[in-house]
C-alpha cells in the first residue's frame, strides 16, 4: 500500500491509487511548487496532510499553515513575487476571507506563478452555504480550471502551474468535494531537482502599489492577460469532445465541466442517447471558438452545471452575439440550483428537455436511514461547557455562535448559538445585539482557533468600546473540526501563547478561566460575567479529547481507560445524562433503563457530576 511519504518522496514516475487531494499534493511537488500555504477547511485538508507526510528535510514543497486564509494567500503571493512557484488552498468560504488580496493578484506581475486551489462544496457537506466561487474568477479576471477526477486534478494542476509561471500571474483550480475525496489510479511523473531559492523580486517589474495613478494601467494589463488566457482556452487539450454513442436524426449536444460532466456522460451512455458532449477543462475565460462551433453544429444544446447559472448565461450571450440559432436548454426551477449532481439527477435534468431519449425509470422504494443529530465527541469539553452555561443563563438570553466544533451547540439539547454568519463574527455580532439592550443578556461563543483566525479584531473592538456582552472562549488547544491542525499559540509550532495575557493586552478587564469540566465553577464565572457591566470574557479550557485519547493510545498501545457505568439501583431515570448532557455513550433502552456503550465511552468522567441521583460511577 502506497504511503503518503512514498507518494511525496519517490523520485521516479509510478502509478498509485490515491484520492484527489493526494494527487494534487504530488502534482505540487512535480510542478516545482516551492511554497504552499493553507488554513484548514474541508474538503481540502488532505492536501496538507500529504505535503507534511515526509520528514522536513525530505520535503520538496515548503508548506505552512496560516492563521487564516488571507494570510495564507498573502504568504503564497509573496513567494511568487520573489520568483518562487507557489500555491494556496482552502475551502469555499475561505475564499471570502482571502478575497481582499486575491482581487489584486491579476493586476500584479508574479514571476513565480501561483495557483489558488478552491475546495467548493455543492451540497454543503461541510459548509454553511453552497456559494459558487466561479463568480470570483470573473470578478478577479483570473482563469479557471475545473477537473472532474483525481487524475484530472493532477494533470490540471501541472498545466495551471506551468501556464501561471509562464504568464507571471495567478490561476484558479476549482475542485468540488467529491473530486477531492474520490479515489483513482493515477500515473505520476518524476520529481524535479531541488528548487533554487535565489530571491528574484524586482520592483521595476511592477508597479506593485495599486494607487490611483497606476490602477488603470494595471487593469489594462490584467485584461490583456485575460485575452491571452482566452486564446489559450480555445486551443487547450483539457477541453474534450465525446461523440454520441449512437447517431441520431436530431443534432443534439450537451456542454458541461468538472464532476457534472462525468455525471452527464454516464447518463448519456446509460440511455444510449444520440447526444454529443463537450467537456470543458478551462471554464473561464470560456473557449469561444470551440463553443461557437459546437453550438453551430447542433440544433439543441443542453448546459449542465452545479449551482448557479454561470455557464448557461455566458453560452446564451455567446449565441446571441454570434447570431447562432441553436436552442440552448438548461435546468429548470430553484430545486435544480441546489445540491450536488449525480448521474441520476443528470438523467432527470436531461429528461426534462428530451423525455423521449431519457425516460424516467420507475422509482424504487428506498428505506430512509434513521435520523440522527450530529454529535460532539464523547468527552468533548464543549458539551460540559454548554451544559453548565445553559443552566446559568437567564430567561430570554441571546446566544451567538461561531464556526467550529462548538457550532453543534446550536442543536438540541443545548440550543446554544442562535446566530451564525461566518468565522469570528460572534463578538462583533453580539456587540450589535447588545446595543441599548437592557432587558436581555447577550452571550457569545468562540473557539480558540477561530479566535486567532478572525475574532481578534472583534474582541479588540468590544474591549475598546466596553460592549456589554459576555464572551465564552472555548479553548481545546487545536483546530479540532478539520483534523487537529496546529493553531497559533499551542506550542506545536513556535512559542506557546497565553490567551489570558493576550486578552489583557487587548484591553479585556474582566477575565476568568477554568476547566470546562468544572461545571459549578464555570456556571459561577458566567454569572459573574453577566452581572459585570461591560465586556467580560470567560475561558472554558479543556483539551480536545479525540486528539488527547489518540495521543495517549499511541504512547500506550495497551491503554484501557476506566469507563463509567450506571448503577441501576440508584438510577431514577431522570435521563439528564442522555437527554440534557447528551453524551452519545449513554443508551436509553426500550425498557426505560440507561446503560453505557463501552465502545464509545472514553472514561473521562465529565458526566458523573450531571446525574441528579448520583447513579453514574467509575467501573469497578
Amino acid at each position: 500500500m502506497l504511503t503518503l511519504r512514498e507518494l511525496m518522496t519517490r523520485r521516479e514516475g509510478f502509478a498509485g491509487l490515491v484520492m484527489g487531494n493526494q494527487a494534487l499534493a504530488r502534482a505540487m511537488a512535480e510542478a516545482g511548487t516551492a511554497a504552499a500555504a493553507s488554513y484548514p477547511g474541508s474538503p481540502t485538508p488532505e492536501i496538507a496532510e500529504a505535503l507534511l507526510a515526509p520528514a522536513e528535510k525530505e520535503r520538496t514543497v515548503r508548506f505552512e499553515f496560516a492563521v487564516n486564509e488571507k494570510v495564507a494567500l498573502e504568504f503564497a503571493a509573496g513567494a511568487a513575487l520573489n520568483g518562487h512557484p507557489s500555491a494556496v488552498f482552502f475551502k469555499s468560504v475561505g475564499l471570502n476571507v482571502a478575497a481582499d488580496s486575491l482581487i489584486q493578484l491579476p493586476l500584479m506581475e508574479l514571476p513565480g506563478g501561483m495557483v489558488v486551489v478552491l475546495g467548493d462544496d455543492p451540497g454543503a457537506n461541510s459548509s454553511q452555504n453552497e456559494q459558487d466561487n466561479r463568480w470570483f474568477a470573473r470578478m478577479a479576471y483570473m482563469p479557471l480550471f475545473e477537473p472532474a477526477s483525481p487524475a484530472e486534478a493532477y494533470r490540471m494542476y501541472l498545466e495551471a502551474a506551468r501556464q501561471a509561471r509562464e504568464r507571471r500571474t495567478a490561476a484558479f483550480l476549482r475542485l468540488t468535494t467529491h473530486v477531492c475525496h474520490a479515489r483513482e489510479k493515477v500515473a505520476f511523473g518524476p520529481l524535479p531537482a531541488a528548487h533554487d531559492w535565489t530571491p528574484r523580486f524586482d520592483a521595476k517589474a511592477g508597479p506593485y502599489v495599486p494607487i490611483t495613478a497606476s490602477v488603470f494601467p494595471l487593469k489594462k494589463r490584467a485584461l490583456e492577460k485575460l485575452d491571452a488566457w482566452a486564446a489559450y482556452a480555445g486551443t487547450s487539450p483539457l477541453n474534450e469532445r465525446y461523440p454520441a454513442p449512437v447517431p441520431g436524426a436530431k443534432r443534439l449536444g450537451a456542454v458541461s465541466a468538472g464532476l457534472p460532466a462525468l455525471c452527464l456522460l454516464e447518463a448519456v451512455r446509460a440511455a444510449g442517447a444520440p447526444v454529443d458532449v463537450l467537456k470543458l477543462g478551462v471554464t473561464y475565460p470560456l473557449p469561444r471558438a470551440p463553443l461557437a462551433e459546437f453550438l453551430r453544429s447542433h440544433g439543441e444544446v443542453y448546459v449542465l452545471e452545479e449551482l448557479d447559472r454561470v455557464m448557461e448565461t455566458e453560452l446564451k450571450a455567446l449565441a446571441f452575439e454570434e447570431g447562432i440559432s441553436c436552442r440552448i436548454r438548461a435546468r429548470a426551477g430553484h430545486s435544480e440550483l441546489m445540491g450536488e449532481l449525480s448521474p441520476e439527477r443528470a438523467r432527470a435534468c436531461l429528461a426534462g428537455a428530451w423525455p423521449e431519449l431519457f425516460p424516467v425509470p420507475a422509482a424504487e422504494p428506498r428505506p430512509l436511514p434513521p435520523q440522527r443529530l450530529a454529535q460532539m465527541c464523547p468527552g468533548c469539553g464543549h458539551r460540559s461547557a454548554f451544559h453548565a452555561v445553559k443552566k446559568a443563563l437567564p430567561p430570554g438570553a441571546i446566544t451567538v455562535g461561531d464556526i467550529g466544533c462548538h457550532s453543534l451547540g446550536y442543536l438540541p439539547p443545548y440550543n446554544m448559538g442562535e446566530v451564525l454568519f461566518s468565522m469570528g463574527h460572534s463578538v462583533s455580532t453580539a456587540s450589535g445585539l447588545a446595543l441599548n439592550n437592557v432587558s436581555r443578556k447577550v452571550v457569545a461563543f468562540v473557539g480558540d482557533s477561530t479566535f486567532f483566525h478572525a475574532a481578534m479584531p472583534g474582541t479588540v473592538n468590544a474591549a475598546w468600546r466596553d460592549s456589554d456582552i459576555t464572551l465564552v472562549l472555548l479553548d481545546n488547544g487545536t483546530t479540532a473540526m478539520t483534523g487537529h491542525q496546529p493553531r497559533p499559540g499551542n506550542g506545536e509550532i513556535g512559542e506557546r501563547l497565553s490567551l489570558p495575557e493576550l486578552l489583557k493586552q487587548m484591553g479585556v478587564k474582566f477575565l476568568r478561566e477554568c476547566d470546562a469540566y468544572d461545571q459549578p465553577k464555570l456556571a459561577g464565572f458566567l454569572q459573574e460575567a453577566m452581572d459585570h457591566k461591560g465586556f467580560a470574557v470567560v475561558i472554558a479550557r479543556h483539551p480536545c479529547m479525540l486528539k488527547f485519547m489518540r495521543e495517549r493510545r499511541r504512547a500506550n498501545p495497551g491503554l484501557k481507560p476506566q469507563r463509567v457505568e450506571v448503577d441501576q439501583e440508584k438510577c431514577a431515570r431522570h435521563y439528564v445524562c442522555a437527554a440534557e448532557f447528551a453524551c452519545p455513550s449513554f443508551i436509553r433502552n426500550p425498557d426505560g433503563s440507561v446503560t453505557v456503550n463501552k465502545e464509545l465511552c472514553i472514561g473521562d468522567g465529565s458526566c458523573i457530576q450531571t446525574c441528579p441521583a448520583q447513579a453514574i460511577r467509575r467501573e469497578k
